[in-house]
């Protein structure tokens, strides 16, 4: 249990897409310093890995891998489970709940490297793609964000070194707040579209799933531009596509590309061959692909399971 100090603990890091070397050896040299024995689940192909592998597991560090209640129940020992990584949506925090595990995660350890990922999405959509044609300079050019969290704050910091004028909304937060951190506040998700360049840092919710549909998005200036970091389900596919099709300006950067094969090639179709300049899809989620931000989430997350073992630490647990 949490606080109980000095007992030999397994901890499972279950990851379908693996850390950096790297940043494993910096993991377990902080599993081992406490005691604890490092089990490694890395590039594994079916759920039924996993529901093997949680059996002894009295925790678990995991990056985009689903915790459900399938591997909840698998998991007899298991006391907590830290995303390494701000977003949570893949763990059924109820389910977590239900079977008294802590849930937490690390924010603000990717919070550069997704940063950098946007202004680099930005500049080749700017820059045509460095096809040979004239683009647009960024500066004295406005970005807002939706949801103002340690993401959205790095990639305001970006921006302000760039001369561009932030504007934020974020529900959480105050506006005095979100001004006294440089940004202007904005009064609605809708005033947001009001201006060239949206940025998404919002989780997903049942408030969020598909909230970014075409009356918002036909309102942005022309050569809006959407950037989604966030999760593909806060767009509505269908209404991208139509506006894709009928707003030759528009542009949408996302490193969370649709689930659904067909909307993405829907969406790829509608701008033909302005793909890579109108429309820019990594090969998903590589805004944390970085090495430092693989050292400073898995780090983060194995400190954090030290912490709450030895000294019942619980600073960023989740609630349901």
């Amino acid at each position: 249990m949490a606080g109980e100090a000095g007992k030999a603990r397994t901890v499972l890091l279950a990851t379908e897409k693996a850390f950096a070397a790297a940043a494993v050896a910096k993991i377990e040299a902080v599993t081992s310093a406490a005691g604890y024995t490092l089990k490694r689940l890395e590039n594994y192909k079916s759920k039924a890995e996993l529901l093997a592998a949680v059996a002894d597991a009295d925790a678990m560090i995991i990056r985009s891998d689903k915790v459900d209640q399938a591997v909840l129940d698998a998991a007899s020992k298991l006391k907590i489970v830290v995303r390494a990584g701000a977003g949570y949506d893949n763990v059924d925090l109820k389910a977590c709940e239900g079977k008294g595990v802590v849930a937490m995660n690390t924010p603000g350890q990717n919070a550069n490297a997704v940063a950098e990922m946007v202004f680099g999405m930005m500049i080749t959509s700017a820059r045509n793609n460095y096809d040979g044609t004239s683009g647009f300079e960024l500066v004295n050019r406005s970005i807002a964000f939706y949801g103002f969290g340690a993401v959205a704050r790095a990639v305001h910091k970006l921006a302000h070194g760039f001369g561009m004028k932030s504007f934020a909304y974020d529900p959480y937060i105050p506006a005095d707040k979100i001004k006294e951190m440089g940004a202007t506040p904005v009064d609605s998700v809708a005033g947001l579209f009001e201006h060239q360049y949206v940025s998404l840092h919002v989780p997903l919710t049942d408030e969020t799933k598909s909230s970014i549909n075409k009356a918002l998005l036909q309102k942005m200036p022309k050569g809006g531009t959407l950037i989604n970091t966030a999760r593909c389900e806060v767009v509505h596919d269908a209404d991208m596509i139509e506006v894709l099709k009928t707003r030759s300006d528009f542009c949408y950067l996302c490193d969370v590309a649709p689930d659904d094969k067909e909307a993405k090639d829907a969406m790829k179709a509608a701008v033909g061959d302005k793909y890579g300049k109108r429309l820019i899809f990594t090969a998903k989620k590589m805004g944390a692909q970085t090495l430092e931000a693989n050292d400073n989430c898995g780090v983060a997350a194995a400190s954090q399971i030290v912490g709450f073992f030895e000294k019942g630490e619980t600073r960023f647990s989740l609630k349901a």
